[in-house]
């Protein structure tokens, strides 16, 4: 069954969890959607899992483009959530509106995600308006690492923990059906799910959320960073490490391919193939 905006606030309304994965491409696309997960987020974390970049900031909207139509083409019933990169909607609310569009429009995702707090409601009032839903992100945001000074848990004392709540009551009526609350205290986490009618999806902010999300290579043991908040559920990495020193070592050995590996016979006569041979 297709997951949409009405599904996902009734497993909210039901008590029940919603799982969401981060994705960048058709194959593996296909095997989240096959394996029933949720929600997929083609995150900017891309730049990092994908670029090798140490930050989500390079990023470009074009490059969101061309990643999310392959994760796109690879889902029956996942409902698909792109990132808005850095500086995709913050000059303005036309700019976000027109590039929220865009994502929508070139990729056929669901939804959009973006950074922020108070200082984007304008925007994602004006996106929902335009027909879009929205994804908001409070708490540690790493489009903001810079102000932060590094990946920094949010929230933590009276202030902050004020703060972090009032971005998610703020987001929430500016339209956003959704909210991931990553490395939020649990104990906020929890008070910002139940005061709150959007879905909240936690990122190192424990289990009261509505629903969790991981960085797929993270996840898989395949990314290089390992946050306290990841669990890995196998080390895919190691394997495939395995998998290429064996193909590696049978290339040079003359082991693969062997007959079992290759196209029949030629159509051409020995004696042709020796007459060729002779005459080049």
């Amino acid at each position: 069954m297709k997951n949409t905006t009405a599904t996902l606030l009734e497993m909210k309304q039901k008590g029940e969890k919603i799982s969401q994965l981060t994705c960048y491409d058709y194959s593996t696309a296909r095997l989240v959607d096959a394996a029933g997960i949720n929600t997929i987020l083609v995150g900017d974390s891309l730049g990092m899992t994908m670029q090798g970049y140490d930050t989500t900031l390079p990023v470009t909207l074009e490059e969101m483009i061309v990643y999310g139509r392959s994760v796109v083409r690879g889902c029956k019933d996942a409902f698909i959530i792109m990132d808005m990169p850095f500086m995709s909607y913050q000059v303005s609310v036309e700019q976000a509106v027109e590039n929220a569009g865009r994502l929508i429009k070139e990729t056929g995702a669901n939804a959009v995600k973006l950074e922020g707090g108070a200082a984007v409601c304008s925007q994602i009032r004006a996106i929902v308006d335009s027909g879009i839903p929205v994804c908001a992100h409070i708490g540690m945001t790493p489009q903001s690492v810079n102000v932060f000074g590094g990946f920094k848990v949010q929230g933590k004392g009276e202030a902050n923990a004020e703060r972090v709540l009032n971005d998610a009551l703020l987001v929430q009526e500016a339209g956003a059906f959704m909210c991931v609350l990553e490395c939020v205290p649990p104990k906020l986490a929890g008070l910002i799910t139940g005061k709150t009618e959007m879905i909240t999806i936690g990122i190192g902010s424990g289990v009261q959320c509505d629903g969790q999300v991981l960085v797929l290579q993270d996840m898989l043991g395949i990314g290089e960073f390992r946050p306290k908040f990841v669990k890995r559920f196998d080390e895919i990495g190691a394997r495939m490490k395995e998998v290429f020193q064996t193909y590696d070592q049978e290339v040079k050995n003359g082991v693969f391919p062997d007959e079992t590996y290759a196209y029949g016979k030629s159509d051409c006569s020995d004696e042709f193939l020796k007459e060729l041979d002779g005459k080049y």
